[in-house]
């Protein structure tokens, strides 16, 4: 059966159903201001709107001397920088279709994805990117052109382009605009197809209900082949006339954020738990008073929020902690930060919570590619911690209560609106599987909404599992509980018609290093992972962590290693999701081990 949200009053027309509308009017509107920044030697140097117009004039007329046209692929392989944004607006503007891939992804990924796609021009990033390009090309027989931004080669496409510009080619609504190949937890990616109305009208939408407003400045560190960062980050921000700081090197985020002293910040939850994790750790190092102190005022600012009456105490101590502690740690992130959003996978209430009562209002939202990138979000005036908020202007959620793993009025997000994507490229019998024939998109996650109309996300369908006992367990929610401890870095559950949860364990070396060294320990990761003390150490963080689970849902034994699950071993997906079946494959036999 499908349970139908509280219904929108009206039909929703968007402001914007063309992303070349909203790139006409906002470099024209905005053309003064500053739009990119890129860090340099001697600073942050910006470019403006109207300059980037004419960067993107640039790279459509070069791109035309290529032989691209309308309906042609343009596939780019690079990080966030000023290149991929004014070459994806010069394909838009070209009628042409962008295809962004990862720099981490394996050689064999860009293959399928390149020939998938039928690209006819790839950009990369790198001289190094582009050989490994070049080595793939002889099976690629529609691509013709591969050019790095760092090459000659990309400056004389420029300048053709200079010489001999070309007037922008408006694409129907309902074209392609992008492809968005999905990470691949497991096979081959699927090529997202999102129309310039799925995604203007997703920007429009949010636009309607977001925070965000002219002047707003953010440092940009989410990767933009990734529908969150490319899309809504870059197109939210423009809309609105802010500007973009582009960061070059994550390892540098913290050094950037007082320069570039933003307003808003576009991140996923594993940032949100490092920054909860820091802030733990630095606290723990504190004089006991500190401590005290910091405990009393965040107690004290959670009965706040909730309307709680505070006492003479408690309204001393938090006022005296904004000096002290909140108004510092605030300053690490510049000083401005009104804001920040959340989104690309389900945020812990508990850190949630805990930014909050920092002084950082967090709007959790939720989408996937398949629906343009935002489905639903907290705003200023509907924000529920805990929840992913309500459906965003032209949205609408249902529940099937029939799906696996649902129960107590549970059930898959069913999504409908103008986000929903066309299909999947070459993949009719996967696009028949999750889109409904009344034009739903099944999203594959389970969830709850209430009766205020907020979505809460309780776990994924295909990584639902049946204990032993017949009980279902939702590994995700219980994965990222665990991963909370400082010492824990990451946690993949184990245990489908098992009678227990076990689970593998991939400390943070550098916390457990730090906590071996104190207690006299041989540091060496093999040695730390293999030692007793650190079983206990690692059992007792568990145990911390497990107590809101439900006694089915804890973890009884764990397998402990070093390495770390990454893209590169081919156990995460570029987006750091679990390839869960990969890591079965490599650590299966000893989680099985466990139970014997």
């Amino acid at each position: 059966m499908l349970r139908r949200s509280p219904p929108r009053p009206m039909p929703y027309t968007p402001r914007y159903s063309n992303l070349l509308d909203l790139f006409d009017e906002v470099t024209t509107r905005y053309a003064d201001r500053p739009l990119f920044g890129s860090r340099r030697h001697s600073g942050w140097e910006w470019v403006r709107y109207g300059q980037f117009r004419r960067l993107v004039d640039q790279a459509r007329a070069g791109l035309a001397t290529l032989g691209v046209g309308p309906g042609d692929r343009v596939a780019v392989i690079s990080d966030n920088r000023l290149e991929w944004a004014y070459f994806a607006y010069g394909t838009y503007t070209r009628g042409a279709v962008y295809v962004p891939m990862y720099e981490s992804q394996l050689d064999k990924d860009w293959e399928y994805i390149l020939r998938d796609s039928g690209a006819k021009v790839c950009l990369v990033s790198s001289d190094a990117i582009e050989k490994r390009v070049h080595d793939l090309q002889a099976d690629l027989h529609e691509l013709s052109h591969v050019i790095s931004f760092d090459s000659p080669g990309c400056t004389e496409l420029l300048r053709r382009g200079a010489e001999q510009p070309i007037a922008a080619t408006r694409p129907d609504d309902d074209d392609l605009a992008t492809l968005i190949y999905t990470s691949g937890t497991t096979g081959n990616p699927k090529g997202v197809c999102l129309s310039h109305r799925n995604l203007a009208a997703n920007v429009s939408a949010l636009l309607e209900v977001n925070p965000v407003i002219g002047g707003d400045r953010c440092l940009a560190f989410l990767p933009w082949a990734h529908v969150f960062g490319g899309t809504l980050e870059i197109n939210t921000l423009m809309a609105v006339g802010g500007a973009i700081a582009i960061c070059d090197d994550n390892d540098k985020l913290i050094d950037y954020l007082p320069e570039v002293r933003p307003t808003v910040l576009f991140a996923v939850p594993r940032i949100w738990n490092r920054i909860y994790d820091g802030v733990q750790k630095q606290m723990a190092e504190r004089p006991e008073a500190i401590q005290k102190l910091f405990k009393t005022a965040m107690t004290a600012r959670t009965k706040e929020k909730r309307g709680v009456a505070l006492g003479l105490r408690e309204r001393l101590s938090l006022k005296l902690a904004d000096k002290l502690i909140f108004s510092k740690i605030l300053e690490r992130f510049g000083g401005e930060l009104r804001f920040a959003v959340s989104g690309a996978a389900a945020l812990s209430t508990d850190v949630a919570e805990f930014i909050d009562n920092l002084g950082i209002d967090v709007y959790e939202g939720y989408g996937l590619t398949e629906s343009s990138g935002c489905t639903t979000a907290n705003t200023p005036a509907a924000r529920r911690l805990g929840s992913v908020g309500q459906p965003i202007p032209g949205v609408e959620v249902k529940l099937d209560t029939l799906a696996p793993g649902s129960e107590g009025g549970s059930g898959e997000i069913i999504i409908y609106g103008t986000g929903v994507m066309r299909g999947y490229h070459n993949m009719p019998e996967e696009t028949d599987a999750v889109l409904t024939d009344d034009g739903g998109l099944r999203s594959g996650d389970l969830g709850s909404i209430d009766e205020d109309g907020f979505v809460y996300i309780t776990g994924r369908v295909k990584e639902i599992y049946k204990l032993e006992n017949g009980k279902y367990v939702a590994p995700a929610p219980i994965e990222e509980a665990l991963q909370l401890s400082p010492y824990i870095a990451q946690c993949v559950l184990y245990g489908s018609d098992r009678p227990h949860n076990v689970a593998l364990i991939v400390p943070d070396m550098k916390a457990l290093s730090d906590w071996a060294a104190q207690k006299g320990l041989d540091t060496d990761p093999e040695a730390m992972v293999a030692d007793g003390h650190v079983r206990e150490l690692i059992r007792r963080e568990i145990d911390t962590c497990s107590r809101e689970l439900k006694g089915f849902e804890s973890v009884r034994d764990f397998l402990l290693e070093s390495r770390e699950l990454s893209p590169e071993n081919g156990l995460l997906t570029p987006t750091l999701k679990l390839k869960r079946r990969a890591i079965m494959e490599a650590y299966g036999e000893r989680l099985a081990a466990l139970y014997a």
